[in-house]
């Protein structure tokens, strides 16, 4: 007896990555996340006061290790020259790199690291805003911190007042201390390493690059030992909220494309029509296929078109055979 041949369903293709629409989104979220920066300057005096609130409770706890590093690189230079260009540079650098490396050899792990990375940028955002925070660097000479990137400005391209290029200093938020994303984001790059790289050099790469600009954001008086405390916190956080900012992100962009998809040549995928085809005869409207057929009215065709596919001999004419079964 012959079998009815089961119309082929296949699934509806995720979005496609693409660099033009990728690129633009960071270089957006990274311009939000800049331009937050220098909105969220709050009081020069709450700013400080939050940073010698800071020291007293390292202090308290013993974990100020700020003040040893800072000394060690103030006192040698062949250790606290290559701090600085770490801390000036690398923060720019290795994070961007490692976006490109994922969406190039790891599409499938991309989508989630960029957006866990994003979400936990502007948490640090938020923490930003709600505690302008003074960086042991800028605190009054009795607290005991050397600024390294101003010791040592003549190396580098960087100026006395920050990071940033020279003559430049006034365009970044210099009380952002809390949390410290160059732990955050350097913890990032270090699972991403850890993860999804494949020699033994990546995966010590991970570990390696965290854990010295750890030491390097705290020995150049950049960070509190509490601050990059919060750092890898907010990223624990942004781990935590990246199923749902993925949810919420895919429900938009189904909602975009459900509404406007037509206006703009956006194609649609109808999981409906597939799925009302599956273990069901009806692949046409109307039309029905049965035994030997492979296209709806087929049987008409073949009895004419004065017979019906369960019509008697006698319906369709005297002279017409009976089908075969």
């Amino acid at each position: 007896m012959p079998q009815t041949e089961a119309p082929r369903i296949e699934a509806a293709p995720r979005t496609r990555l693409r660099w033009w629409t990728e690129l633009p989104l960071i270089v957006l979220v990274y311009a939000c996340y800049s331009a937050g920066r220098l909105l969220a300057r709050g009081d020069v005096f709450s700013a400080v006061d939050h940073g010698v609130t800071i020291l007293r409770v390292e202090k308290f706890l013993h974990i100020n290790a700020e003040h040893p590093l800072n000394r060690l690189f103030t006192s040698e230079a062949w250790l606290g020259v290559p701090a600085d260009f770490w801390y000036a540079s690398l923060h720019y650098l290795v994070t961007p790199a490692l976006l490109v490396w994922l969406f190039r050899s790891r599409a499938v792990h991309y989508r989630a690291a960029r957006t866990w990375l994003m979400t936990s940028t502007f948490i640090g955002l938020i923490g930003f805003t709600l505690l302008p925070t003074c960086p042991p660097r800028l605190l009054s000479a009795g607290h005991g911190f050397v600024d390294t990137m101003a010791q040592y400005s003549s190396y580098g391209w960087w100026g006395g007042e920050a990071s940033a290029p020279r003559g430049l200093g006034g365009m970044t938020n210099q009380y952002a201390a809390m949390p410290s994303l160059h732990v955050g984001w350097a913890l990032w790059c270090g699972v991403m390493l850890w993860r999804y790289g494949r020699t033994p050099a990546a995966k010590a790469a991970g570990v390696v690059y965290p854990l010295f600009t750890t030491i390097v954001v705290m020995g150049t008086a950049n960070h509190y030992f509490l601050d990059a405390v919060a750092g890898a916190a907010v990223m624990g956080l942004g781990l935590l909220l990246t199923p749902l900012v993925m949810r919420c992100a895919a429900r938009a962009r189904a909602w975009f494309e459900a509404r406007f998809g037509g206006r703009f040549g956006v194609r649609v995928p109808s999981g409906s029509a597939a799925s009302s085809g599956a273990g069901s005869p009806i692949v046409s409207a109307g039309c029905q296929t049965s035994a030997g057929e492979r296209i709806p009215r087929q049987r008409d065709a073949r009895f004419g078109p004065g017979a019906e596919p369960g019509a008697s001999p006698t319906d369709a004419g005297e002279g017409t055979p009976t089908a075969a079964r």
